[in-house]
């Protein structure tokens, strides 16, 4: 069995939004062809309590971009994004959302920041999500969103480490990019993991 999912289209990671990753509206025609395809279809979702520690606005004189330590992990600082109940936090609005069969929030945790749509990013906590595939009987995960460089590439390297045969949907993800090459660095680690590169035209060509 395969499986979709979609990590973090979220408002506020679109232009516009509170943390916009460059280009991050262009994945959504191409996840609403995809979700078509597939009989399971799930997506991840920030969902952050508004205390959350990953945000610059809760650490006097700290910046976005700037590191510190939360929790025991290098933490980066966010801007505030993705707060629980808040418009920024909702899926896209021309994302198919009735294609999604399920939805699973992580970062509720104040105190640990939440890349991978598995676990925090301490493996303290599970989402959810990998007991549900397994439950689905799903072999194969398919992998597009935002960023490449955080929480899809988290996800995917989750993924793998789980048992799933894993694929990186590379021109349906955008990255944030803070350094240059960060993306490309990412892309790398996935594939030195054991994780499948391939465009959503190869995909398509499965099906047909």
């Amino acid at each position: 069995m395969k499986a979709l999912i979609l990590v973090d289209l979220q408002n506020d990671f679109m232009p516009g939004g509170a943390l916009p990753v460059p280009g991050g509206d262009e994945v959504i025609p191409t996840a609403n062809r995809l979700v078509d395809k597939f009989k399971i279809v799930v997506a991840t979702q920030d969902w952050h309590p508004s205390n959350h520690g990953s945000f610059a606005a809760n650490h006097h004189g700290r910046k976005t971009g700037d590191v510190i330590e939360l929790n025991g992990l290098s933490q980066i600082l966010w801007p505030v994004h993705c707060v629980q109940g808040c418009p920024g936090a909702e899926l896209h609005l021309m994302l198919k959302k009735d294609k999604i069969t399920k939805i699973f929030k992580k970062g509720q945790n104040p105190e640990l920041d939440s890349y991978s749509g598995f676990f925090d990013n301490a493996r303290r906590a599970a989402t959810g999500l990998g007991d549900f595939l397994k439950a689905e009987r799903v072999t194969d995960v398919y992998i597009l969103g935002l960023a490449t460089d955080y929480c899809v590439k988290f996800t995917a390297l989750d993924a793998v480490d789980l048992g799933f045969k894993t694929y990186l949907i590379k021109d349906a993800c955008r990255g944030v990019e803070l350094n240059k090459g960060d993306v490309l660095s990412a892309v790398s680690e996935m594939k030195n993991a054991g994780i499948t590169i391939l465009s959503a035209r190869e995909i398509s060509n499965f099906f047909n």
